[in-house]
């Protein structure tokens, strides 16, 4: 024989009431913390950018999406052959995506179609084919302590260093350094650079 034992205590309204409000202050606190944690992590550690166009081919592709690495550049300086993203000098909310080739001080010129660097031809695998407009570095380019000169990796299919609507990049203007490919799921990878 089974008994049936009843509670005297029944809780009261009040109780409830102050039980769900404090559910629902903590779920506002943790929301409000994650979407802070958020945008910190987008503002100082890394974002999303996705490559519109062809200038780095092959090495990107229309359409992929990348994680740009924001951190980095805090603790070293750029390095040669970095694949870094900046703003398009005419259209700030524009992201470009370009290899760093001329590093600050150095001389950079084209010359046959080939880079040169203080007067050394620049043994550079990235490039996909020989140039055929080397643009205003068909002079000698001088880079300031703070520039770099910067080219697609397709390089007859390129707005870069070599014209003046992109021109020599100031070390203030690279956001960061193109580090992992996440979207399409099958290219996912990080992204070689020296």
């Amino acid at each position: 024989m089974s008994r049936k034992i009843y509670s005297d205590k029944k809780t009261k309204p009040d109780k409830i009431e102050q039980s769900k409000g404090r559910e629902i202050a903590g779920l506002v606190v943790y929301c409000a913390a994650v979407l802070i944690i958020m945008l910190l992590v987008v503002k100082y550690v890394g974002q999303r950018t996705i490559v519109i166009g062809h200038s780095m081919e092959p090495t990107l592709q229309d359409g992929e999406n990348l994680i740009t690495d924001k951190i980095s550049y805090r603790f070293s300086d750029p390095k040669r052959f970095d694949i870094i993203v900046f703003p398009y000098r005419d259209n700030t909310s524009r992201l470009l995506i370009k290899r760093i080739i001329g590093m600050p001080g150095e001389t950079v010129q084209v010359i046959a179609g080939d880079v040169y660097i203080n007067g050394y031809e620049l043994k550079d695998v990235y490039g996909n084919a020989v140039m055929t407009d080397p643009g205003l570095a068909s002079d000698p380019i001088v880079l300031a302590d703070d520039e770099y000169f910067v080219l697609g990796d397709n390089r007859n299919n390129s707005q870069d260093s070599r014209f003046a609507s992109v021109g020599n990049v100031k070390r203030s203007e690279i956001i960061g350094r193109a580090w992992l490919r996440i979207w399409p799921l099958d290219r996912i990878t990080l992204l070689k650079h020296q």
